[in-house]
């Protein structure tokens, strides 16, 4: 029997060849929330679950000619990720621009999970500048919007969230795994919705592990909801509950970070491994 396609959701963001984060955690978010991806690379990678050694920043022609072959596809949501280079976010920005009225959900990749820094100072000024004023969403940690507001140092989030809802952006999200609240009790994590009229807090219990790609897994599964029809506030907390059980669901490799199990409904009966 032929299906109708599912919401579809266009991502751009970089390759992780660990699968963990990037555009592969990507189209497995959205595909675990009911979504279809489409798929453009705005940079290859050289990285493991410890950290990123090397980024490559994609063709701008090559993305710009992916996004004009898919725009007959029906785009109900976008998602943003890595952006390595001036040309790229560029390019993403005039690719956003291509679909008007659809939700566009930001994550602004700055930093890898195992350090290694993946932005400029000057590539955040061009990000304020130029893209978020086109993002319904933006899913920072609380070190990546201290960076995008750095003329907010000495305030809090509230004020640097502000200072983002004031550059354009309808919505931040700010996330508290990698950096907790200074008055959490390191028991929790706490994500912060702010919007224009109010802010709304969840709270979820922490995880023992470290993890890679939580962060990608978030913005997907919330791009996905998005595109499905769900309000911002059901999205945000539907992305949470998904990320949550695929950190808690997760893998542990023999080395470095743990990786989300983003299809952990599917893995109560693991395929077994073949004896000598």
């Amino acid at each position: 029997m032929i299906r109708p396609l599912p919401p579809v959701v266009l991502v751009l963001a970089g390759h992780d060849p660990t699968g963990g984060a990037g555009i592969i955690a990507d189209s497995e978010a959205i595909a675990a929330n009911g979504g279809w991806a489409l798929t453009i690379p705005t940079a290859l990678t050289v990285q493991n679950c410890h950290n990123v050694s090397r980024v490559i920043p994609a063709d701008p022609a090559t993305m710009l000619a992916s996004a004009e072959a898919l725009a007959d596809m029906p785009v109900a949501a976008i998602k943003i990720g890595l952006l390595a280079d001036a040309a790229t976010l560029t390019v993403a920005e005039r690719i956003v621009r291509r679909f008007p009225g659809v939700p566009v959900v930001i994550d602004p990749v700055l930093k890898a999970g195992g350090g290694a820094d993946l932005s400029t100072p000057e590539l955040c000024r061009l990000f304020v500048d130029k893209l978020i004023g086109h993002a319904d969403i933006l899913t920072p940690n609380r070190h990546e919007l201290a960076r995008l507001a750095p003329e907010q140092a000495d305030t809090g989030d509230t004020e640097r969230a502000v200072a983002l809802l004031s550059a354009g952006c309808q919505s931040v999200l700010v996330t508290g795994t990698d950096d907790p609240l200074p008055a959490s009790d390191g028991g929790t994590v706490t994500h912060t919705l702010h919007t224009p009229e109010s802010a709304r807090q969840w709270q979820w219990p922490r995880l023992p592990a470290t993890y890679h790609g939580s962060g990608c897994t978030l913005a997907a599964a919330l791009a996905a909801r998005l595109a499905a029809g769900d309000t911002l506030p059901e999205a945000c907390e539907q992305a949470q509950h998904f990320a949550w059980q695929s950190l808690s669901h997760g893998y542990r490799p023999s080395h470095g970070q743990h990786l989300p199990n983003r299809f952990y409904h599917d893995s109560h009966s693991p395929v077994k491994k073949r004896t000598p």
